[in-house]
């Protein structure tokens, strides 16, 4: 077992995990840190300190990150040895001015500080107001937020001001970990890296776009956080709008933090809100009841959680973008819970060719290019486009859709985690791929109209059984014009 050297710390970079100790920090965070160490992108003199309530020396939480890395990689050896000599651990109550203190003395003298707050967003401010009496919030401080950013916009405003409080925006770095994942950045290169599609990204050639994000997994054991949250906070508000952003927004005027940022908030601001007079035709509020997922059976959400609740596990919504660019075309966004696949995907639908000139056989064969971006279980973006099909016909020339990969995975090669990507630009000060304030805030406004508009008109959640895509409200939903979600 690696133990700590003797090596001076003046000036050395460190890195405080919050919550060290717990699932976000054991099942991503510190296999991501691994993983950079295997490639060597970590910087050459980071320390990392794992800190939380649980009551453990240095040596155990090794022992405890050793195993977790376990469960999910064969383990390099020398890599091992490499992070085992940085991690430390301090076991302290970091909410409190003596536990900032305990974790300031350990600390040391040092070069950058990087606190990851893998924490409830309720104890943000006092961890700050903590930190900030230790003398830890100084101008090398980089504070790294998850998400959720409060529940809804007063409570996000608060938080975002007591983190403003003690340092500079510039210095928040507020994570989305969908932002860090391979194909989200593809989706970037993909739109302003080629001359191909950006001339096509517009109402006059898109019919309509498709987000999904759908989980086969129940509420469980999260169930005090997510009845509190439900399905439109808990992803719609963060994942589902990022995503949408992504697609929709103009190109910026160069790959840079405030450049990206800007043209984002500018298609939230967009966004056409929700009224009692079209929250029923346009939006979908479900929560599933006993059915039937991947071959086992599931019981329904109020027999998890053992209460009365009007929380929604799924949500769907016709969204409508008002600028010159996207006026007239829908964007259906769906998130939930107990689906029957586990899938995130966009999907881009372009307009049908406005004639055929291959005659009445090819007519019926024909389907307008699609472009289907996944982000998980697998990585990979396709476009759907039309060739011959092989062979002779006495009707003339027959047609066949055929997908053409943009984006398959090298075989054997392994798929990173996001927080790889995230963290590594944590390091290097790179905001590009992390949310701004006024990002969060503007994604809660439109959120809370929807919420308000749900409470106006009394939409309550639909049943959907476990196993199914939703309420059945959710295929009528998209359905007028002959389109259907891409399942």
């Amino acid at each position: 077992m690696a133990k700590e050297t003797n090596v001076d710390q003046t000036g050395r970079e460190v890195l405080v995990l919050l919550g060290g100790a717990g699932d976000l920090a054991l099942r991503m965070l510190l296999p991501s840190l691994y993983f950079l160490e295997v490639d060597r992108l970590l910087p050459h003199d980071l320390r990392i300190i794992g800190l939380a309530r649980h009551d453990h020396t240095a040596d155990s939480y090794r022992k405890l990150v050793r195993e977790q890395l376990g469960k999910r990689a064969t383990v390099e050896e020398s890599a091992w040895n490499r992070l085992a000599a940085r991690l430390d651990y301090l076991s302290v109550d970091i909410t409190k001015e003596e536990g900032a203190k305990a974790l300031a003395d350990k600390v040391g003298p040092h070069g950058d500080l990087v606190v990851y707050f893998a924490l409830s967003p309720s104890l943000y401010g006092s961890v700050c107001t903590a930190l900030q009496s230790a003398g830890l919030t100084g101008p090398k401080t980089r504070l790294v937020l998850e998400k959720p950013i409060g529940k809804d916009f007063a409570s996000s405003c608060v938080i975002n001001g007591a983190v403003g409080a003690v340092v500079d925006e510039s210095q928040i770095f507020r994570i989305d970990h969908y932002l860090g994942k391979e194909t989200v950045q593809n989706l970037t290169a993909l739109r302003f890296g080629n001359v191909l599609f950006e001339p096509l990204w517009d109402n006059k050639h898109i019919d309509h776009v498709q987000i999904t994000i759908a989980e086969t997994e129940k509420v469980g054991e999260r169930w005090p956080y997510y009845d509190e949250y439900g399905a439109l906070r808990d992803m719609l508000q963060n994942h589902l709008l990022q995503l949408l952003c992504l697609v929709a927004m103009e190109a910026p005027s160069g790959f840079d933090p405030d450049a990206v940022r800007d043209e984002k908030v500018k298609v939230l601001r967009s966004l056409r809100p929700f009224t009692k007079a079209n929250v029923a035709h346009d939006t979908v509020r479900g929560q599933y009841v006993a059915g039937v997922v991947e071959g086992t059976a599931r019981e329904g959400y109020l027999e998890e959680v053992g209460k009365p609740s009007k929380t929604e596990t799924f949500v769907a919504m016709k969204v409508d973008i008002d600028n010159w660019r996207w006026a007239g075309v829908p964007f259906f966004l769906r998130t939930g819970k107990n689906l029957p696949d586990r899938r995130t995907q966009i999907v881009v639908q372009f307009k049908p060719v406005p004639h055929n000139i291959f005659g009445s056989a090819a007519q019926a064969e024909t389907k307008a290019n699609r472009l289907v971006i996944d982000l998980q279980p697998d990585e990979d973006i396709s476009l759907t486009v039309m060739t011959k099909r092989p062979g002779l016909s006495e009707e003339g020339m027959r047609l066949q859709s055929l997908p053409l990969s943009l984006a398959m995975s090298a075989a054997g090669s392994r798929r990173r985690i996001a927080y790889e990507k995230l963290l590594l630009d944590v390091f290097r000060g790179d905001r590009t791929l992390f949310v701004r304030r006024d990002e969060v805030e503007q994604a809660w406004k439109f959120v809370d109209g929807v919420s308000a508009a749900w409470a106006e008109a009394k939409i309550e959640p639909a049943p959907y059984a476990a196993g199914t895509w939703g309420p059945h409200s959710a295929t009528a939903l998209i359905s007028p014009q002959g389109r259907a979600w891409n399942e």
